[in-house]
């Protein structure tokens, strides 16, 4: 049985314009794996909004004005994925089409599993980011933990020293007392 080969950029780039041109859903909810084959999410329930908007605003106040929501990249390794929040320096913001997914990984992609299938796989995501240049990602998980993960595993902190304060309001059952630098442990 033949496994059909990964896409290289420019493959999942073409692939991309096709599935844009015949669809109207919007970036977000979906995606394409490394074969160029479409991945669809559920678009977020209104919490997992709440949480995403929080998070973006975190960024943007403590690093600037460069974050964006929902924004596709294309992984090496992954196919183009839509990491709910990034964030790059400003010289990284020009010359690409605004129209197509990032050519490259954000130097920062932040992934939020509330409300969302991807707890199973977001190892493979994470890794996919790194492997794409993201100096770091940040893991949100379901009950507001918040994971800090760069080339070398988890850390304590954040290497640009963000923090994140979360509403508990918004995550499932368990309560989780924030800890030093505004995480959730």
């Amino acid at each position: 049985m033949d496994v059909p080969a990964l896409l290289d950029r420019d493959g999942l780039l073409a692939e991309w314009r096709r599935l844009t041109a015949r669809t109207k859903s919007g970036h977000g909810v979906y995606e394409l794996d490394g074969r160029g084959e479409v991945v669809t999410n559920s678009r977020p329930s209104a919490r997992r909004q709440i949480v995403l908007t929080d998070v973006y605003c975190h960024l943007s106040e403590q690093m600037g004005h460069l974050a964006a929501m929902s924004m596709a990249v294309v992984t090496p390794s992954s196919g183009i994925r839509v990491p709910d929040v990034v964030w790059m320096p400003c010289e990284k913001w020009e010359g690409f089409d605004r129209d197509d997914p990032l050519p490259f990984v954000p130097d920062l992609c932040v992934e939020v599993l509330l409300d969302r299938g991807t707890a199973q796989n977001i190892d493979r995501r994470v890794q996919a980011y790194l492997e794409g240049g993201a100096h770091e990602v940040i893991v949100v998980d379901q009950y507001g933990q918040v994971e800090f993960r760069g080339a070398k595993g988890r850390r304590q902190v954040s290497m640009f020293g963000v923090a994140l304060s979360l509403d508990p309001i918004y995550f499932d059952g368990r309560r989780v007392p924030a800890a030093p630098g505004g995480t959730r442990n």
